[in-house]
């Protein structure tokens, strides 16, 4: 997205939100009412290209995030409001290199750790809609050579050695929706999901498109043991990515690159649930998130877990 036309839309979007101050004051409302009442869940999500067992950090390396989730049910539908906190850090490609050996063109290091609040509504004909907003902080402010240092001392793997030059600090505000208007199904055991998503913030500003095919046992009973396995495909139109390209404000980053203005992501993987637990393991891969860099060395896979609890 051009930087003339960022700013207005960003000051339209603060204007609007101020103007709806009221409409917020009912959703607080709404949001305590659900703690009170609402059936919770805790939800825990890794990202991590080392658990794939190559010992090759780079690029999107890690991913952390903890979501705590209070549902309220209704007739044909249930609504769900929740916090969640965050961290994500990117590094070049081999984070053994030291800053002098960096290629220009490969990714910069960059740290998002992040806290925000969203709401869900889920229809029981597979529909839904999500919107939230996140608040958090780009750069060194955000730890991230702290933690993977730390990480890696502890799993005696190679150490970072290039956070010194990781984009500056930036606070950072991202408003997200994600909406899946109709979910096709089959049979019992499978069916088709489309949906839409997209990020408007100083952080990142994108949106997508994407399709989930799901197969197996797909409506669990309570105590029941079930596992089906699905397939997503997802395309996104890059507006701005500030781990790319440095956070919107700030200036006189000390390495920076051009987005790709369009990322294709792939994702195969299994949930397996019984009774109040439920576990997700799949593969992501990532197209080239860079302009200028090949697709044969810009490209990624990693590793996604997911881990819910609702007692």
């Amino acid at each position: 997205m051009p930087q003339s036309l960022f700013k207005p839309l960003l000051g339209c979007l603060l204007i609007a939100a101020c103007a709806r101050a009221g409409a917020a004051s009912n959703v607080l409302d709404d949001f305590r009412a659900a703690v009170a009442q609402g059936k919770a869940t805790t939800l825990f999500n890794i990202d991590n290209d080392t658990l794939l067992l190559n010992r090759n950090d780079g690029f999107y390396t890690s991913g952390v995030r903890i979501e705590r989730q209070y549902a309220i049910r209704a007739t044909g539908q249930t609504t769900v409001f929740g916090w969640r906190l965050g961290q994500e850090l990117y590094t070049a490609s081999d984070i053994k290199l030291p800053p002098a050996r960096l290629n220009p063109l490969d990714h910069p290091y960059a740290g998002w750790l992040y806290g925000g609040f969203l709401k869900e509504t889920r229809h029981d004909d597979g529909r839904r809609t999500r919107l939230g907003f996140d608040l958090g902080c780009l750069g060194p402010c955000a730890g991230g050579d702290w933690s993977q240092t730390s990480l890696h001392r502890l799993l005696s793997q190679p150490e970072p050695q290039a956070w010194s030059t990781q984009v500056k600090n930036e606070l950072g505000v991202v408003l997200y929706a994600d909406m899946a208007p109709v979910r096709w199904t089959y049979t019992r055991s499978i069916d088709l999901t489309p949906n839409l998503h997209g990020r408007f913030g100083n952080i990142y500003t994108d949106a997508g498109v994407g399709l989930t095919l799901r197969a197996g046992q797909l409506n669990p009973l309570p105590e029941q043991f079930t596992l089906h396995g699905f397939i997503r495909l997802d395309a996104n139109a890059i507006g701005y990515n500030a781990t790319l390209q440095g956070g919107y404000f700030s200036q006189g980053n000390p390495h920076v690159v051009k987005p790709k203005r369009l990322v294709g992501e792939a994702e195969a993987g299994l949930v397996w649930n019984r009774g109040a637990y439920n576990i997700s393991a799949s593969i992501v891969r990532r197209g080239n998130e860079i302009s200028e860099l090949p697709n044969s060395i810009g490209a990624q896979n990693f590793l996604r877990l997911w881990f819910s609890y609702t007692p």
